[in-house]
């Protein structure tokens, strides 16, 4: 029940957007990352268009957090990565080590972004579902109050393109849900570009303009419908891939490596 509740809740949110622009906000060709002789990317081709939903999937040790740190410019690689002119990136990570921070109240955190009004960042955590935390301990927070003081913070910059690491890793399923939410109002009212790593199947082909699944290598991508009837995709997840309900009308094209 809950499932279906979650897919009436988002699914016309982050589908209903206006012709994108053509220019790509990212251009990855032939991006590769090693670790000594290990190969963890192995040229990579793909894009980031602006206002779309792009979801990244694959495995344990695909390679997913890797490209996420290639795309902000905190892991050297080769090939091309070509970022569009003036291009504003918001960034959440999988994790944020807590316990290593200095007493600091959530208002104080987001003033690391940059922004020095007050007011603004109040309503930032307004927006966001977390007024009532900005005077809390970051680390008295919750997994889900933390995912959206992150989010706060990577959106006072006014990113046109938010780039999310597992950002429900952790949660239950009513704070995934909440927080799934909260991404496509977001997206609705900003059109800023959404490009995450998840591992909630359900979530990737219900909410996703388009799907990249990685495992080192792009195996597949394209539409949610068209990755799920993948074979590449159907041997990596199992008796998970069939869980992935989907309803897609987009007709991106999908590639094969």
């Amino acid at each position: 029940m809950l499932a279906a509740a979650r897919g009436l809740l988002y699914f016309g949110a982050f589908h209903e957007r206006t012709a994108m622009p053509e220019t790509p906000l990212i251009t990855a060709e032939g991006l590769t990352v090693k670790r000594g002789k290990r190969v963890l990317l192995d040229a990579l081709d793909f894009e980031i268009l602006p206002g779309e939903a792009l979801t990244l999937i694959g495995p344990n040790g695909a390679g997913k957090t890797t490209l996420i740190r290639a795309l902000i410019g905190m892991m050297p690689h080769s090939g091309s990565l070509i970022r569009r002119k003036g291009l504003r990136l918001g960034y959440t990570p999988q994790k944020l080590p807590l316990e290593q921070l200095i007493p600091m109240p959530v208002d104080r955190f987001v003033a690391l972004s940059g922004e020095r009004n007050r007011k603004k960042r109040r309503e930032m955590l307004a927006r966001c579902d977390a007024a009532a935390l900005q005077d809390t301990q970051m680390t008295a927070l919750s997994g889900g109050e933390t995912q959206r003081v992150l989010l706060a913070r990577a959106l006072m910059r006014a990113p046109d393109l938010l780039i999310l690491d597992e950002p429900t890793q952790g949660l239950d399923q009513l704070g995934e849900a909440r927080f799934y939410a909260l991404l496509a109002e977001i997206r609705a009212k900003s059109g800023v570009a959404i490009f995450m790593v998840s591992h909630d199947l359900h979530m990737v082909m219900a909410q996703s303009d388009r799907v990249i699944c990685l495992n080192r290598h792009i195996c597949c991508s394209g539409s949610p419908q068209k990755v799920a009837q993948d074979p590449s995709y159907q041997t990596l997840f199992g008796q998970r891939a069939g869980l992935a309900p989907y309803q897609h009308q987009h007709g991106e094209h999908c590639d094969h490596d």
